[in-house]
This record gives C-alpha cells, sequence and structure tokens, in this order.
C-alpha cells in the first residue's frame, strides 16, 4: 500500500511541475553608461560603476545595455574615462544597443529629430562594438514612447530595419527610476550618519519586493491576455540603486522560477510580432498594456498595478511615477 501512496504522491509532483509556466525574462538596463551622469558627484561615478559591474558578474546571468551617447560626453567632447566604462560591459561579456544619444522624446521632438538622433547615438558605439566584433542591432525608445499614430510607428520601424536595427521591448515596466531617484539623493545630499544608512536600506528592502512584485503582476497580465507565461523584458537603469540590489533582483526572480534569457531569445515569441500597436497616446506603457488597449481591454484588466509608496515619491521629489 506504501508503494501506491509513493507512485500516486510521485505521480501528482509531476502533474505539478507539467502545468507549471515557463516562466523566462530578459533584463536590459537602459542610459548608460550611468543613468545620471550629470548630477552624480564626478569623482563617484567610477566607483559606482565598478559596484554595478560586480553585481552583474556576480549574478552571473545575460543583460543588454542601452547607451545614450550624450552621457559620453562633456561640452560635446566623448570622455575616455565614461567610454571605458562601456568598455566594461563588452568585456564582461553583456550586448549593447542604441538608445539615441540624447534621451529625446519622440513624442516631444518628432521623427526628423529623432531620426537624426538615433544615428548621432551610434557614432561612438558602432565603431566600438566592431572592436568585439558586433554591431548595434537593439534600439530602445526613450520614455518607451514609439509613436502617437499608426504611421508615425511605421514610419519609425521602417527607419529602423533600414539601419539593421531591432526594437527592444519594455513588458515589465516600472517605477525603478523614483525609487532610484530617491536613493541617489539621499546618498548625495544627505550627511553620512547613521539614518541616512537606515533610509538607504529601508529603500533598497522596499525597491526589491515592489520590483519582484511588477514582475508577478506583468506574469498575470500575460496570462489573462496571452494565455500564457510570455517571455518578459524587464526594465532596469545604471544607478546607484541597481549598484546595491541588481543581484538580489535576479535571485529574486530565479527563486520565482523564471530563467534569465537573452533579448534575443525573448524576442522569437510569436506575441512580440504586434510590435508597438494597440496604444496611441503620450506616454509608454508596457508592450502588454500596449496590445490589451488594442484589444479594448478597460478598467478592471489592469487592476492591482503595484505602486511606488508616497514617502518614496517625496525623497524623489517627484509627484507620480
Amino acid at each position: 500500500m506504501s508503494r501506491i501512496l509513493l507512485l500516486l504522491s510521485l505521480l501528482a509532483c509531476f502533474a505539478a511541475h507539467a502545468t507549471e509556466p515557463d516562466r523566462r525574462i530578459a533584463i536590459t538596463i537602459d542610459d548608460l553608461p550611468w543613468q545620471r551622469m550629470g548630477t552624480t558627484p564626478a569623482g563617484e561615478v567610477a566607483g559606482r560603476h565598478r559596484q554595478l559591474m560586480a553585481l552583474l558578474r556576480q549574478a552571473g546571468v545575460p543583460a543588454t545595455g542601452f547607451v545614450n551617447e550624450g552621457k559620453l560626453e562633456v561640452d560635446g567632447v566623448v570622455q575616455p574615462e565614461r567610454l571605458a566604462m562601456l568598455r566594461d560591459w563588452l568585456v564582461a561579456g553583456f550586448e549593447l544597443g542604441n538608445h539615441t544619444h540624447g534621451h529625446l522624446d519622440l513624442h516631444a521632438v518628432g521623427l526628423d529629430a529623432y531620426r537624426d538622433d538615433i544615428l548621432k547615438g551610434e557614432r561612438v558605439l558602432r565603431p566600438l562594438l566592431a572592436g568585439f566584433g558586433q554591431v548595434p542591432r537593439w534600439f530602445r525608445h526613450p520614455y518607451l514612447r514609439a509613436g502617437r499614430t499608426r504611421e508615425d510607428r511605421a514610419a519609425l520601424e521602417a527607419f529602423l530595419s533600414g539601419h539593421d536595427y531591432r526594437i527592444a521591448p519594455v513588458t515589465v515596466d516600472n517605477g525603478e527610476w523614483v525609487w532610484a531617484f530617491a536613493y541617489a539623493n539621499v546618498l548625495d545630499e544627505e550627511p553620512d550618519t547613521p539614518g541616512r544608512a537606515a533610509t538607504l536600506e529601508r529603500l533598497r528592502r522596499g525597491y526589491i519586493p515592489y520590483m519582484l512584485d511588477k514582475v508577478d503582476y506583468f506574469e498575470k497580465q500575460s496570462q489573462a491576455l496571452l494565455g500564457y507565461a510570455l517571455p518578459q523584458v524587464w526594465l532596469l537603469h545604471a544607478n546607484e540603486l541597481n549598484a546595491v540590489a541588481y543581484a538580489d533582483l535576479v535571485s529574486g526572480v530565479q527563486r520565482r522560477g523564471y530563467r534569465v534569457v537573452t533579448l534575443e531569445e525573448a524576442m522569437r515569441d510569436p506575441a512580440y510580432d504586434r510590435g508597438a500597436e494597440g496604444y496611441d497616446g503620450r506616454y509608454g506603457p508596457s508592450w502588454l498594456h500596449r496590445w490589451a488597449m488594442g484589444e479594448g481591454r478597460r478598467g478592471d484588466f489592469f487592476a492591482g498595478e503595484p505602486v511606488v509608496p508616497k514617502w518614496v515619491l517625496e525623497l524623489a521629489r517627484v509627484e507620480s511615477e
């Protein structure tokens, strides 16, 4: 009898595993070489960059970084030490893509200026990648703003395709930048006291579950919209907060059953063939929400998304995500 019970238990276990979603996630990190290059104390940038790179190597998973070449420059001149920060990513085995030169808002500047800024954003990147036997192939829209009309989106997509770029979407969107601004404000502006250390730790401890809750939320959105767990694309930035939290974020999604995969692998899912269709507003929502709005989903479908707490907004000195 005990053997029968053991067999039934094993069969139940196998059945449970067989119904588990195939959870995969690609990690993308924007605003390289450093998100707040203009406001971070100059003497601190290199050390914080090294701290982030150490966590990237510790996590041991693929990631794709997206470069704003304007952040390489001072008065229009590329700074060798900033260019070396990008080289560190490539030496470590990570891929780099184009995020425009000046982090422009397509909806503010229009297609012509935006296309010019994309090309300006590869003047350093393209020869840098060539030294590693690579070419730039991924493009990420700043602010995730992809065009106010179907015609603008199509024109931009044709331009990018003509320059051998693929659009890197975002499905797990979040208010990570708010947490990061709060963390940097406290780190750079408050005196080095136990109180500051406590606030920084409170931010780090709050940030990690917030980000993981966002992953959970968008997995549920994927299941509701598509009927399966889409290989997700997660948005992060190169900043002080991720320089202390990145490895914990990766281990957190891994504990949830996710495999961290390349952007290339995630993009093989046919759902991404939809592109950025479905949303014509001024903002830049998750691609999952774009598709949902394109299908006419409203109201309750979007309920339950985690929000940045008010105390974090106040520390970041912003009104909303």
